[in-house]
């Protein structure tokens, strides 16, 4: 029964809709109809997978611009237009002036050599050999010895390595160091854009095995060298969609739903294995949520609920890390000060038609909420998982950050979740209404509550990362857009503050999983359990350090 369900066709999918909505009220019918509408443009491959800064971003915010002005809600962004601009910094990357000549033959950028990204800039010319070690001249260095020394060692840190050896090179005279590998042992070396460790004291380019072969072979020749070591900083830009419902009122609510979505995958942060390109649709993440606001501000307009004045936000670089969220809260179009409280739709599309369990992240933000939703109790149709914490890998972190009630909407996880399967076929439509209305009774109970108080709540992670049955003890920094994962806070009596961490430390491995990424480090903690010990690596400053840890 799920396998069939999984893979429903569009005219099965419409005619479950037609038979739901013959039993629906007439203004609860084009709430469903709309809902359909809306996921399905916003999920359509045509969009590409609504990468942030991308033509297909730019296509859906179109739309979301459309339909809120077509619901009656003005312009709120820059300019007293529909966008609100930011950007996203993708790190360094090799500049077209950066060029590796070896006897005058050019080498190919990636292909052939890339230089790492701790090499500081610069324009090195020599004609050293190989076997010789000589001042003045770029040095070479066969990281054989190295690899082979510690073939499976997680814990070795083979760029700290060459980060030394460059420095006891440039002691000694060399102005560059040129890294090839001989040996069978792969040293997994890349250019990573995000890498902003300290600089080593030369620069430092890698060759690849062919490159070696092909231009390198006489080991004792002298040889031509001409580099020049040069980056760009690389930024993309997003765009919030922000529109305004003004009801003249002393407070404003926030309702807000990220729109973009991961593209082809191009930022790594997929869960498919598979090799093929691929486009992600993005259907339930969060087509299913930018809909619901779309509807909600609909709803909102010819309501008689005008005690707040409503913020309606599309963001967009949520993938990458809360970008438009955190940016709107530094440059909100309403004081800080004046916003109520801010609701968050991510992921409403798959409510489970057996269990119908319903997440509510930032339940203990306020004390409000627990008020109004034991006021509804007798009208709700779901089976409520509550979730205190104010923070988790949504935008409305970025609110709780700032000391702002919210609440955070969620109908679970699902195997489609970061993968290609993320269709609009797959949407529970009538369930996606259901949530629909269990949110707007909130905000209309919360209607004649005045201000909401702020309540500081523990700090955990929520929804839709891979589940885990451990804690670190961190609050991530979700805009960190390097290399690993950046603890913005560390709770007391937790594993990683008795293991010595501080906030603004790096963690880059966790036992022997590297973590690059917040995805990965969230699947690192999913192989331990309680009492498991292991060893946890992190970066403070320009150095690197090493704690035991037990859960």
């Amino acid at each position: 029964m799920i396998s069939r369900i999984k893979f429903l066709t569009p005219i099965l999918v419409l005619s479950l809709l037609t038979t739901t909505a013959q039993k629906l009220k007439k203004a609860d019918k084009t709430t469903l109809s709309n809902l359909q509408t809306h996921i399905r443009f916003l999920a359509d491959p045509r969009l590409e997978g609504r990468r942030t800064g991308t033509v297909g971003e730019k296509a859906a915010s179109d739309y979301i611009s459309s339909a809120l002005a077509q619901a009656g809600i003005q312009p709120r962004g820059d300019n007293n237009g529909w966008l609100q601009a930011f950007d996203i910094d993708q790190g360094r990357m090799v500049s077209s002036d950066a060029y590796f000549v070896v006897n005058d033959h050019p080498l190919m950028l990636d292909k052939e050599y890339f230089p790492l990204t701790i090499s500081p800039e610069g324009t090195i010319t020599g004609s050293p050999a190989i076997a010789l070690q000589e001042s003045g001249v770029p040095w070479f260095l066969d990281l054989k010895d190295l690899v082979d020394a510690h073939p499976n060692d997680v814990h070795f840190d083979l760029a700290a390595a060459i980060w030394l050896k460059a420095a006891a090179c440039a002691k000694k005279g060399a102005t560059a160091l040129i890294l090839y590998n001989s040996s069978r042992t792969a040293d997994h070396l890349g250019y990573d854009p995000k890498d902003k460790q300290k600089p080593a004291a030369i620069p430092i380019i890698y060759i690849t095995r062919e490159a070696k072969r092909k231009y390198l072979k006489d080991e004792s020749a002298s040889i031509d060298i001409r580099l020049r070591v040069d980056f760009a900083e690389k930024k993309r830009t997003g765009h919030n969609v922000v529109g305004f419902l003004n009801n003249g009122a002393a407070s404003t609510v926030v309702i807000g739903a990220h729109y973009d979505h991961l593209g082809h995958g191009e930022d790594g942060n997929t869960l498919y294995q598979g090799k093929d390109s691929v486009t992600y649709n993005g259907a339930d993440d969060n087509a299913s949520g930018v809909a619901g606001m779309i509807e909600l501000a609909r709803l909102l307009a010819t309501s008689k609920l005008k005690a707040n004045n409503y913020l309606f936000v599309a963001f967009s670089g949520e993938e990458q890390g809360l970008f438009g969220s955190k940016y709107l809260v530094e440059h909100s179009p309403v004081e800080l000060k004046k916003l109520n409280y801010m609701i968050n739709l991510d992921m409403i599309g798959r409510l489970n038609d057996s269990s119908h369990a319903l997440t509510l992240g930032g339940f203990g933000t306020s004390p409000a909420w627990g008020e109004i939703c034991n006021s509804l109790k007798e009208k709700k149709e779901f089976s409520l998982h509550m979730d205190s914490s104010g923070t988790g890998p949504s935008d409305h972190t970025s609110f709780y950050l700032k000391e702002i009630p919210v609440l955070f909407f969620f109908t679970g996880a699902h195997a489609d979740y970061h993968m290609p399967g993320d269709n609009y076929e797959k949407i529970n439509y009538p369930g996606e209404l259901q949530v629909i209305k269990f949110v707007y009774d909130i905000v209309e109970t919360a209607n004649t509550r005045g201000r909401f108080a702020f309540t500081k709540t523990r700090e955990t992670m929520t929804g839709e990362m891979p589940r885990f049955s451990v804690t670190l003890g961190i609050l991530p920094d979700y805009a960190f857009n390097g290399s690993g994962v950046r603890a913005d806070g560390v709770s007391q009596g937790r594993p990683a503050e008795k293991a010595g961490l501080r906030p603004g430390d790096v963690i880059v491995q966790l036992g022997s999983y590297p973590v690059n990424t917040l995805e990965n480090y969230m699947q690192a903690l999913g192989q331990f359990r309680k009492g498991d010990k292991t060893t946890v690596r992190y970066r403070r400053g320009a150095d690197t350090l090493e704690s035991p840890i037990q859960f």
